[in-house]
């Protein structure tokens, strides 16, 4: 199940005149049967809700005064979620004669034409506040107070995730609780710059559309319903952007020792993070020890606990590495074994974590493998499968790959292995793309498709940092380094990175400078050392230029480099790639 709760605005929404009808009673209650979340997010003060409103039990929670206070009704518990309303703006708006005026636990409430008296009020009394609109409501609230905020608070009580939640609204302050959820619906009656953000348009009006949701919720878990908003950027192919759905995927990621499966694991990984995903990554060999976002369970000392990684997972905003170092290798697929259906269970009643990521899968789920912990890997909402050899993967978790990202320069090991299971043709590559200097060339093939895809990955920012600490301050290895030899190759100083390459081209003579400046030496480092093709054509520029003396030329070098990357005070010995200085180092005489 996808969807986990549903939020409902009030007027216009589940009510019409403050009132909410049968049919739509009986789809809420529907909803509620289903194991799903019911919450309540409206504008209303919760008193004159309550007043009009006799279900306010039905739901688990309601979000009033437009994200300003959070009530429990199974608790009768009420909370403020921000500061109460300035009294001396309340005076000042009954001395100005705004009627009506309402005063909340935190909100202020009036009607046009008044904003333009509210906003004068607050300028002259230097408050902070803002105003928010509904269908010439008008609403005054603390900074950062909207519907979105308020659901959030709503949600983190509930331990649900807003991924896993389904928002319908009408009217201008909806705009946020819509974006904020996983799918956002307008009823019919909704305003057209909502409809035209929203990811579902209802067919009938007000408390009729909901029930149809509600309908469709419960049947279906709106499996019909297109999402593409949420989808996780994997790179470009042919300019265009190429993406991973967030839900429903069983992805393996295939190649050799050393050809990248963990730099593009890591890229998504930090995507979902960033858009709020949960995930929990089986680490056997401790390779993710260092990814920033997630909680590290267990060491090369101490194995985890399945419970804690249970506990852990409870709250959708803490993702989890499980590190099974500390696990002896026989002991690693039964652990395996043992947490797999408790994440499946977990999923299953809250919604997360929404990915589940298996390092080392072929020897967690080796081809000797009957069956599986858990039969349907779709149960994980998203399942992805690190591996070397994916011929040595359990057939069953091979037949349920949808979409296999092969890692590499050949792809087409990989490529056979899942065709062969599947009984189906090796698919043909589509696309001709180039590495460049901080991205490298994946395969995507959706196995329902007769083709796969080159693609450039995106690496993600910490690949993003390694790639800039290593090229502009680190220590490149010999045979990577820029040699400043001169024309009769005299010098031999080396710049083991950019920081020395323009320590060394500030103090070498004209005649050294020009030399290499002239045979293009300066843009053939950055295309093929660097590795930075944007950096190689901005030098290679200043080399074609014959105009530039060797002062200008240096300075216009110079600042390509400082455009592109930060250069610290002092290098630094960091060398990712190697620890050696033996290599024969690449000529630049």
């Amino acid at each position: 199940m996808r969807y986990h709760a549903l939020a409902c605005d009030f007027d216009g929404t589940i009510a019409e005149r403050g009132e909410v009808d049968e049919e739509t009673m009986a789809a809420l209650e529907r909803v509620s049967r289903s194991g799903r979340r019911l919450l309540l997010v409206t504008g209303r003060e919760l008193d004159d809700l309550l007043d009009v409103f006799p279900h306010a039990d039905l739901f688990d929670a309601i979000v009033a005064e437009n994200g300003g206070v959070l009530y429990e009704p199974g608790r009768r518990a009420v909370h403020d979620l921000a500061e109460a309303a300035p009294p001396e703006l309340v005076d000042r708006l009954r001395a100005a004669g705004v009627e009506p005026l309402g005063v909340g636990r935190v909100l202020i409430a009036t009607r046009e034409p008044h904003d333009r008296t509210a906003l004068e009020a607050i300028r002259e009394l230097g408050l902070e506040l803002q105003l928010i609109h509904n269908k010439g409501a008008v609403m005054v609230l603390p900074p950062g107070v909207n519907k979105a905020t308020g659901l959030r608070a709503a949600l983190e009580r509930l331990r649900v995730s807003p991924h896993n939640v389904v928002a319908v609204g009408d009217a201008e302050n909806d705009h946020a609780m819509l974006a904020a959820c996983e799918c956002g619906a307008a009823v019919a009656n909704a305003l057209d710059a909502l409809k035209h953000r929203c990811d579902l348009v209802l067919e009938r009006p007000a408390g009729a559309g909901v029930a149809d949701l509600a309908r469709d919720l419960v049947d279906g878990d709106l499996a019909d319903v297109a999402m593409s908003r949420h989808d996780v950027l994997l790179g470009t192919s042919q300019g265009e952007p190429v993406t991973i759905p967030p839900y429903g995927s069983v992805v393996a990621v295939a190649g050799p020792s050393g050809s990248g499966k963990s730099t593009t694991t890591s890229a998504l990984l930090e995507r979902l993070g960033e858009a709020g995903y949960q995930y929990c990554v089986i680490d056997p060999e401790g390779d993710y020890t260092d990814f920033d976002g997630a909680t590290v369970l267990g060491d090369p000392t101490r194995a985890p606990l399945a419970d804690e990684v249970l506990r852990l997972l409870e709250d959708p905003g803490h993702s989890a590495v499980v590190n099974l170092l500390a696990v002896p290798l026989r002991d690693r697929p039964a652990f395996f074994a043992d947490l797999l259906p408790r994440l499946a269970g977990l999923r299953s009643r809250l919604g997360h974590p929404h990915w589940t990521v298996v390092d080392e899968a072929h020897h967690l789920m080796p081809t000797e493998l009957a069956d599986l912990p858990v039969s349907d890997l779709r149960d994980f909402g998203g399942l992805m499968m690190i591996t070397v050899h994916p011929e040595t993967l359990a057939r069953r978790a091979l037949e349920q790959v949808d979409t296999v990202i092969g890692v590499g320069a050949d792809p087409s090991q990989t490529l056979r292995a899942f065709a062969d299971v599947r009984g189906c043709p090796v698919p043909r590559l589509h696309g001709d793309e180039e590495p460049d200097a901080t991205s490298s060339l994946i395969t995507l093939w959706r196995t329902g498709e007769d083709k796969a895809v080159r693609v450039r990955l995106t690496p993600g920012e910490a690949d993003r940092s390694r790639h800039i600490r290593k090229y502009a301050a680190g220590t490149m290895s010999p045979d990577k380094s820029f040699y400043f030899t001169g024309p009769e190759e005299r010098l031999h100083l080396r710049a083991r990175n950019l920081h020395t390459f323009l320590e060394l081209a500030e103090g070498v003579d004209d005649e050294t400078w020009t030399h290499h400046l002239r045979r293009n030496d300066y843009s053939r480092w950055m295309a093929e050392a660097v590795r930075d093709d944007e950096l190689a054509d901005a030098v290679r520029e200043v080399e074609e230029d014959a105009e530039l003396d060797p002062r200008e030329s240096r300075e216009r070098i110079a600042a390509a480099v400082d455009e592109r990357y930060t250069l610290p005070a002092e290098p630094t010995r960091y060398d990712p790639d190697h620890d050696d200085d033996t290599a024969t180092p690449l000529s630049h005489g």
